[in-house]
């Protein structure tokens, strides 16, 4: 329901108000001609103080993003009481009126238990005879934020039409409200989310967070370290599982163009066919199906980085035009004939050895010489060495953590294990081997059996692969497992290694022929304590 407009003309309640009428009107007008608020808060704040006597009044805003309200402008406080007004939904007074999006008035505010004087501007709270209005600014049934006065009434008359010619100031302004949320404290917000989202990024492939600190992949780190720098072309190298896409993430989330699109694209998941438009993007109708134009995947990319993957699977024609790109930064759209110009940099990959298919045509020796600027091989894992040892762990306790199972470590024959395959899939392929081993796992241990037929010794794998899944079976694995990891544990000294086991020397002389060990094996090697 409507305010009823305010009776200004009605002059025998100790104050007039008529002289407000053109007040209102010029400041209807600067509101809807100026654009800055804070010059009409300011007008509006001076127009309370010279005609509505107010010794104090607010203009508080409210950011759902952060929940809080807080005062944008103020009449009666200084620097630092503005800076202490900040509310929550439905918190004091002001809370309350944003929350609701009901006028609020007090006419006594030392009568009021729910007064906060969250600014501490008023001295003597318990005595005081100031009376608090406050009324929302809404607009489309949202309340964007709050308008209050203080001051002492000594007419009930004059204070309700006061909280009306605050009403009306409210409507007039909400306009301009709404379009300084919009502008500065929302986009400030999506900025900042922004910002965050980027530096998580940034975060995640930075190459401190590449795991491993074997000597191949210090190398590695200091390469990506030296071409981070600059915008130069680099082309990743390393058999299929070892990680080049996370290196390409590093090299651009560290680098110049990190500011910019981070597109992937891989050239062997799409047929020959579609990969131009894929690439470079088509016009509307430049085939059957093209029904609006298209932008590709270099000026998606522009202003950032273009990752492309796999790209030893691009045939001759597209690795001709793949060089124009390289050499000129620009192309165009299929079925268009205008040039389109990119800046970006240009990431490639490949598992296959380029300079091979050079020498027998399959790949363009002048496109080989433009990516191959700055080479980067990342090592297979079986070169590697405990790194190994170091990405089981992270696997573990990210799966532990993403499935909500315990499982805290593997066993030390389970790591032999790890250690002695040859892994054709590298860092995909252990990935697997431990999602897989997880979930088998008991006790919050992995054990060897656990592990898939192809990692295992004889012994463990008859458990695994089904051959036999007898009791003994299986006792003969977990046996075998406790063995090592107190010889391990015991370098070797099959004297302590009994004790632990509860076993005679002799007994464990007999085990371990039985499982073909040699107690000399584990001198100078430290097992983990359970």
């Amino acid at each position: 329901m409507s305010t009823p407009a305010p009776q200004f003309c009605e002059c025998n309640l100790g104050e007039c108000r008529t002289n407000l009428l053109p007040l209102l009107y010029e400041m209807s007008r600067i509101v809807t001609e100026s654009g800055n608020l804070a010059t009409t808060l300011q007008i509006l704040l001076q127009l309370m103080r010279r005609h509505m006597k107010v010794v104090r009044g607010m203009v508080t805003l409210y950011n759902p993003d952060s929940g809080s309200i807080f005062i944008h402008e103020s009449l009666g406080l200084t620097e630092e009481e503005a800076a202490r007004g900040i509310y929550l939904l439905g918190e004091g007074i002001t809370g309350k009126v944003v929350e609701t999006g009901q006028t609020i008035v007090v006419p006594c505010i030392s009568d009021e238990p729910e007064f906060l004087n969250r600014t501490g501007s008023r001295e003597d709270l318990a005595v005081s005879k100031l009376s608090f209005l406050c009324v929302p600014i809404t607009r489309g049934g949202k309340v964007m934020g709050a308008i209050s006065a203080e001051r002492i009434y000594d007419n009930s008359q004059l204070l309700k039409l006061d909280v009306e010619i605050l009403s009306i100031l409210a409507a007039t302004t909400a306009q301009a409200v709404e379009l300084y949320l919009l502008e500065n404290v929302h986009k400030a917000e999506l900025e900042a989310e922004n910002l965050r989202l980027r530096q998580a990024l940034e975060e995640k492939f930075k190459p401190d967070n590449i795991i491993g600190n074997s000597k191949p992949m210090r190398e590695v780190y200091r390469l990506i370290e030296k071409v981070c720098r600059s915008r130069t072309t680099v082309l990743i190298l390393g058999e299929s599982g070892v990680g080049k896409e996370r290196v390409a993430h590093a090299i651009h989330y560290n680098g110049p163009t990190r500011t910019g699109p981070f597109v992937i694209f891989n050239c062997a998941a799409l047929p020959e066919s579609v990969i131009e438009s894929e690439l470079f993007g088509h016009e509307r109708g430049s085939f059957t199906g093209a029904t609006n134009q298209r932008r590709g995947r270099f000026e998606e990319a522009d202003g950032g980085t273009i990752f492309l993957d796999e790209v030893g699977e691009l045939s001759l024609p597209m690795q001709a035009k793949l060089l124009r790109v390289l050499q000129e930064k620009t192309f165009e759209r299929v079925g268009g004939n205008t040039p389109i110009k990119v800046n970006l940099r240009v990431l490639a990959a490949t598992n296959r050895h380029l300079l091979s298919m050079v020498g027998e045509g399959e790949f363009r020796e002048d496109l080989y010489y433009r990516l191959n600027v700055f080479p980067i091989t990342i090592p297979p894992l079986r070169d590697r060495g405990n790194d190994i040892i170091a990405l089981a762990d992270y696997f573990v306790a990210k799966f532990a953590r993403d499935m909500g199972i315990e499982v805290n470590r593997l066993s030390t024959p389970a790591l032999n294990m790890l250690l002695c395959y040859h892994w054709p899939g590298n860092v995909r392929e252990l990935e697997n081997v431990i999602e897989r081993a997880m979930l088998l796992a008991e006790e919050g241990v992995i054990h060897g059996y656990h592990l898939p037929p192809s990692l295992q010794t004889p012994v463990v794998s008859k458990v695994a692969t089904g051959e036999s899944g007898t009791l003994e079976t299986r006792l003969n694995a977990i046996e075998y497992e406790m063995i090592v990891e107190a010889l391990k544990l015991r370098r070797g000294n099959m004297t302590e290694a009994a004790t632990d086991l509860g076993l005679t020397r002799r007994i464990l002389g007999l085990r371990m022929a039985k499982y073909q060990l040699d107690h000399k094996a584990f001198r100078g090697v430290q097992g983990r304590k359970p």
